[in-house]
């Protein structure tokens, strides 16, 4: 009996090492690659010093203290870790679409670090994902930044806890079939949409106010005014009002991302990136002056009709303007190769080697509000770093290892056949599309029932 609890003990102890074991940070040195740095141009023949996760030195000639690994990358490319600020990865429930606002919903409570996709997005060079909120609602729930430190079993490891605060609103036909058509509610219409956002945060000026209010008067003598009831939904328009959560919107045409812009405006609110963008080239210079940029698809359109309209240029108009822009995926299969999404800036614009990945590193690093940690290499951020077999923008690149703070998680020539933390015992054959539509990406994941109760309606509707 006692060797039973001894026993049981032993593995509870495991368990419990395994769940809150610390975040590992890494020490390496990585000697004669071509270090593309991002900001601060291209070292040819260079090494990279990391101790305790961090770079602590970029030069030539570098020794490596005792206990640090040394790599000879001799003919390799060096670049930050790849950021991608629009994904679901992590994720396997994205929408909570029960009413057009739900601003308390949080996907960090939900993140799941075995998902094989995070690992597949670490043999394709990222380091950095959004596990972002669908965009069933206007205003959705708050996303979540990752760190791609596979093998942790526990969701907080990967969450990069240092990271602002995001949310996510939507523009457009996804909130308005989801309420307006699928629950008989605003919005209905574009004008709807506009109309839950500045309701929305109207009601958060006024609960801000009633609280300002009852926190002077409990400090008076003879006070009997009662609190307000808390609710997290308003606090969290609240905290956005006040510059504490940055913004990021899914939308697609000109004139819906024009009045968010004029929203934002008249609200005072500067922390906002639009997502997706797809119109974005036909209003860049506003883009540029009045919000932190644009993320974008380097080339998909025409999967639905409010985006059937773009081009593969809208990534360099809006970069020479003046915006902020970012290269994403929202996508499994997309976020292994976005260097051959960025590439496709210089077919289409003519992009410098360093404009087309800043779009998948500084830029979103920017756009999340991390560019002080991550997005480059520079002497002081983390150790988030990607080896290439090839120049990252050429069509023959292959990534080789990527580290986390220091930390090899990928090794193309240590990768096993199977590097699933958990197998479905159900799932003989994981699902492959070869396809790029609507359904493969998953911004609206979890809503078919809402789009099944009304399809009968929506079919005999007239024009």
């Amino acid at each position: 009996m006692k060797k039973h609890i001894y026993l049981l003990a032993a593995f509870l102890g495991l368990g419990v090492g395994m769940t809150h074991a610390q975040i590992q940070k890494g020490s390496v040195l990585i000697k004669n690659a071509t270090v593309l740095t991002v900001t601060k141009g291209n070292l040819e023949s260079s090494d990279v010093l990391v101790q305790n996760g961090v770079i602590t030195q970029i030069g030539k000639n570098l020794t490596a203290p005792a206990g640090v690994t040394a790599i000879d990358a001799t003919g390799k490319y060096v670049m930050p870790g790849i950021i991608d600020a629009h994904s679901h990865v992590g994720l396997d429930v994205v929408n909570e679409a029960s009413a057009p606002i739900t601003s308390e919903i949080r996907m960090k409570d939900v993140v799941n670090p075995t998902e094989i996709g995070i690992y597949r997005a670490l043999a394709g060079g990222v380091t950095v994902s959004h596990a972002m909120h669908g965009s069933a609602n206007v205003v959705g729930g708050q996303n979540a930044t990752l760190k791609h430190r596979w093998g942790s079993m526990d969701p907080a490891d990967i969450i990069m806890q240092d990271a602002p605060r995001t949310i996510k609103f939507a523009l457009g036909e996804n909130p308005t079939r989801v309420h307006g058509r699928g629950n008989g509610i605003q919005p209905r219409s574009r004008m709807g949409v506009e109309a839950v956002i500045r309701n929305g945060f109207n009601e958060a000026i006024q609960y801000k106010k009633a609280w300002e209010k009852y926190t002077l008067a409990k400090t008076q003598k003879g006070n009997t005014l009662t609190p307000p009831a808390y609710s997290e939904r308003l606090q969290t328009l609240v905290d956005i009002l006040d510059g504490k959560i940055i913004i990021h919107c899914h939308s697609y045409r000109a004139d819906e991302i024009y009045m968010l812009i004029n929203v934002i405006k008249d609200f005072n609110i500067k922390k906002v990136v639009f997502q997706h963008t797809n119109e974005g080239f036909k209003v860049a210079p506003e883009i540029a002056e009045y919000t932190m940029g644009a993320s974008v698809f380097a080339d998909w359109w025409a999967y639905k009709m409010e985006v059937y309209y773009s081009t593969a240029y809208n990534a360099a108009i809006l970069q020479k303007n003046g915006a902020i822009t970012s290269i994403n995926s929202d996508s499994a299969e997309l976020i292994r190769h976005l260097y051959h999404e960025a590439g496709k800036t210089q077919r289409y614009g003519g992009l410098t080697d360093e404009e087309a990945l800043a779009m998948i590193t500084i830029n979103p690093a920017k756009q999340l509000g991390i560019e002080d940690k991550v997005g480059s290499i520079e002497v002081g951020k983390q150790a988030d770093l990607v080896i290439f077999e090839g120049h990252p923008l050429s069509s023959y690149a292959v990534p080789q290892m990527t580290f986390v703070d220091g930390v090899k998680y990928f090794d193309r020539k240590a990768d096993r056949e199977d590097q699933r933390l958990w197998v479905a015992a159900t799932e003989m054959v994981e699902p492959i599309f070869l396809r790029a539509n609507e359904e493969a990406h998953r911004c609206m994941q979890d809503v078919d029932k809402y789009f099944e109760a009304f399809q009968g309606a929506f079919e005999k509707e007239k024009h």
